[in-house]
Formats: C-alpha cells, sequence, structure tokens
C-alpha cells in the first residue's frame, strides 16, 4: 500500500462531504495525502469542497500546516462519480448515521475499490459486523470513528470487527497517528466506547433538564467545573446535533436497552426542527448557520 512521507495513505477517498467528511478530507490532505470527496450531486459536491478548501485555508493561516495553501488545494479532488475511489488505498464512508444508507454506500464504494484497499465506516455507534456482513471483503473493512470538530479533535476510535484482519487494524493505527490524532482500539459492541459513555451522560443530562433540576447552564457547569469536562454535555449535544444523539439513543435503546431510552424532550425538541448548532437553536441560541 502506498503511503506518504507521514505515513498516511498515499490516496484517500472520502464519500460524504457534509462536516464530518470535509474534516476527514481535511485531516488527511494535511498529512500529505490525496484526497477525493464524493458526493450525490454537482451541487453538494461544490459545496463540500469550498467547505474543505475553506478549512484547509483556516489551518495554513494559524500556521498548522507544512505546505502552503495551492499545494494542498492540488492534491484535493470534489466529484460526483464513486468510480474515482478506484485509486485509492483507503476510503472513508462519512454518510449520515443511517443503518440502510450506510449498507448501500459501503457496497457501491467496494465495488469500485482495488481489492487491497481498506474501507471504513465513520459510524458512532453502528454495529461494523453488520455492516460487514453485506461486504465481499469483511477483512479489509473496520470502523474509524472521527470526532467533531475533526481539525480540532485529537482521538479516532479504531472499531476491530470479527472479521477485520490484525494487519488492517495496526496499519489504521499508524494512519491515525500520521494524521496528528491519537488512535483507540475497541471491539465491536454497540457505541463502541465513546458514544456509549457520552450518549449515555448527554441523555442523564436531558433527562435532569426536563425534570426542572437545574437549567442547561447549570448542568454544563456541573461538568465542566466539578469534573473538568472540556465541554458539558448539553452544549456538546448541540454540536453533535440532537437528531443524531437522538438516532444513536434509539440504536443503543434497542441493543443495550431501556436505560437508553430517548428523553421525551429530546424527541420533541427534534421534532420541532430544534437540532442545535446547524440550525441555530437547541439548548442553546447559536449564530445563524
Amino acid at each position: 500500500m502506498n503511503e506518504t512521507d507521514t505515513g498516511a495513505p498515499a490516496d484517500v477517498g472520502v464519500l460524504g462531504g457534509g462536516r464530518m467528511g470535509a474534516g476527514i478530507a481535511h485531516a488527511f490532505l494535511l498529512a500529505g495525502s490525496r484526497v477525493t470527496v464524493v458526493e450525490r450531486d454537482a451541487e453538494a459536491a461544490a459545496a463540500a469542497s469550498k467547505r474543505v478548501l475553506d478549512s484547509v485555508a483556516a489551518s495554513v493561516a494559524r500556521g498548522t500546516a507544512d505546505d502552503d495553501e495551492a499545494a494542498i488545494a492540488a492534491r484535493f479532488a470534489a466529484s460526483t462519480d464513486i468510480a474515482d475511489f478506484a485509486r485509492c488505498d483507503l476510503v472513508v464512508e462519512a454518510v449520515p448515521e443511517d443503518l440502510e444508507l450506510k449498507i448501500d454506500a459501503l457496497t457501491r464504494v467496494e465495488a469500485v475499490i482495488a481489492p487491497g484497499a481498506a474501507l471504513a465506516s465513520n459510524t458512532s455507534s453502528i454495529s461494523i459486523d453488520q455492516l460487514a456482513a453485506l461486504l465481499e471483503r469483511p477483512s479489509r473493512f473496520l470502523g474509524t470513528h472521527f470526532f467533531n470538530p475533526v481539525p480540532a479533535s485529537t482521538l479516532v476510535e479504531i472499531v476491530r470487527g470479527d472479521a477485520t484482519e490484525g494487519p488492517l487494524v495496526e496499519q489504521a493505527r499508524a494512519w491515525v497517528r500520521a494524521i496528528g490524532k491519537t488512535p483507540i482500539v475497541v471491539a465491536d459492541a454497540p457505541g463502541f466506547a465513546s458514544s456509549r459513555l457520552g450518549v449515555m451522560l448527554g441523555l442523564e443530562a436531558i433527562r435532569m433538564l426536563e425534570d426542572g433540576v437545574a437549567s442547561a447552564e447549570d448542568i454544563d457547569a456541573a461538568m465542566t467545573l466539578g469534573y473538568k469536562h472540556p465541554i458539558g454535555p448539553l452544549r456538546l449535544t448541540d454540536i453533535v446535533g440532537l437528531d443524531v444523539r437522538l438516532g444513536i439513543a434509539e440504536y443503543l435503546s434497542s441493543t443495550l436497552g431501556e436505560r437508553f431510552a430517548p428523553p421525551a424532550l429530546l424527541r420533541r425538541m427534534v421534532a420541532e426542527g430544534k437540532l442545535g448548532r446547524k440550525t441555530g437553536e437547541g439548548f442553546y441560541l447559536w449564530d445563524a448557520p
């Protein structure tokens, strides 16, 4: 497998150019990889391109990129043709957290990539084994759970499926380090490590708000000041997206039991379109997206 001087894959594909996909593309671009983002149509591809290149420009301005903006941009392409992944050493699926959508995306990608290429899902909760069961080469598949916002986060959760090759897990560890982040490796289990713990804390914070225990600000302060969390669970839920948190909670509730049942307040806010930062209102008010 070809790699850059930093140890990152030479050619990386990202399916989906939203906030997460663009962040993943940004991370590999700064590590010297050539990156192709594939989106559903020309309008979405153009938006993904702007998102990625704006993020690159910000990194260059902060002095956190080794190459200049033009050199990094020259290694980037946005496309609507999934066949452009044929030359990639690694493709990361970064579509929304929906089982059927991910299965469709992964099977389409696997059909065009080289047999030795690695395929990864950025899922934050869906079973890697469940996704792998529909693939022709499950040994070349694993989870790479990046965190939002990707450029600022320092953790990537590598999820090892039952069929995932041991050498691929070790390669993934090296790739994560090459992009300046810290890998942890977890077995395939509902919610893995991070989502399982983080969602439980977030759901309990929502129940406390629902029960009138304290305000959102004071609940968050209890964790940031009392436990030194960098951000409170309700503000974090706003950043992640209430709809995303609801989807994960529903999945964890179906697999791990009622302790992950979504609070009524969360369901109501999602139904009202109060999804957090991306809509301008959640548990907090945010500047218009």
